[in-house]
């Protein structure tokens, strides 16, 4: 039997602890250690998971030679500074979404790994959704021709919330981080890189100091399109929609489900069908790691989403 991996999660909050309950799932590593902004709660969780040790400290992490990966589930201006310690201390290391809220960090974060050559992946986990995996199957074999992408993220958010509705010290972005899954979605379904991009947004926020809606427009150099609507203001339901249009055949996607045009369930004939998303992110990271390969979401894989993005935040200002 393989020995588990040793690993740190970084961030006890909704998507440390979607993190949490993946490894759970797959029991291919060992969470050692959790390290969360407040102690007591990061021990509330740790005690939960059966995780030895809690901190308040990366560094604690980092410190120790038998954590051999981080997880960084962190606000987003903290994920590019991170990134690069835990390679710079000798961790592989998973970031959640986004990379970095700007080009030049994220680059800066390719560019250690590069000098390490350890495994640095982002959690651009569309890639890694059920439905989405299954779509990819077939666009590559040629039985279905992606024409249109149309995609919906819509949420309602007026104060700093987390996915659990808790209070969280950091502004959420829609297009550093919701439009990066779709911005990245569409190049790795399409395979190509995007050739024009166009955003619109919405009146900023007096409080929160962004835009709580965008528009995003997107062509493929094959001529593929994707149109991307973008809220904090939707009253339900929420999340994301994507609806691939082909050449007359329509899917929906949400989250690891997919539906034909019509809203009828599809059976998806993929391996390991009852792992979510973000289980299938971490099989990913952790298999990497052992095979000493690069990850489907590697750092480097996902830079075209940020010259992308990059395009975009210079348009809005």
């Amino acid at each position: 039997m393989t020995k588990p991996l040793k690993v740190a999660v970084v961030g006890a909050g909704a998507f440390g602890i979607q993190h949490l309950d993946a490894i759970s799932s797959l029991g291919e590593a060992e969470v050692v250690s959790l390290v969360g902004r407040d102690l007591r709660k990061t021990r509330e969780v740790a005690g939960r998971y059966g995780i030895p040790q809690a901190s308040v400290e990366l560094d604690d992490v980092l410190a120790q030679p038998e954590i051999e990966a981080v997880i960084l589930c962190t606000p987003t201006p903290l994920h590019a500074g991170q990134a690069i310690a835990c390679m710079q201390a000798g961790k592989h290391v998973q970031v959640e979404i986004p990379l970095a809220d700007s080009l030049d960090d994220a680059e800066t974060v390719e560019l250690w790994q590069q000098r390490t050559g350890l495994i640095a992946m982002c959690g651009h986990t569309r890639r890694f959704n059920a439905g989405h995996q299954w779509l990819r199957e077939r666009i590559l074999t040629g039985e279905f021709s992606l024409r249109q992408l149309d995609v919906q993220t819509h949420f309602l958010r007026r104060f700093n919330l987390n996915a659990l509705g808790q209070p969280r010290s950091w502004t959420d972005h829609l297009l550093w981080h919701h439009a990066a899954h779709t911005v990245d979605l569409f190049q790795y379904q399409t395979g190509e890189e995007v050739i024009a991009a166009n955003a619109l947004q919405g009146p900023i926020h007096p409080t929160l100091g962004i835009a709580l809606d965008m528009s995003i427009q997107l062509k493929s150099r094959g001529g593929a399109l994707c149109t991307l609507s973008l809220s904090f203001n939707n009253d339900g339901p929420f999340g994301s929609t994507f609806r691939y249009i082909g050449d007359g055949l329509t899917y929906i996607a949400r989250y690891d489900e997919l539906t034909n045009g019509t809203g009828e369930s599809l059976e998806l004939d993929l391996p390991e069908p009852v792992l979510g998303g973000v289980a299938r992110q971490d099989h990913e990271f952790f298999t990497a790691i052992r095979e000493g390969r690069e990850p489907n979401a590697s750092v480097a894989s996902v830079l075209p989403c940020y010259r992308v993005l990059h395009k975009l935040a210079r348009q809005l200002g």
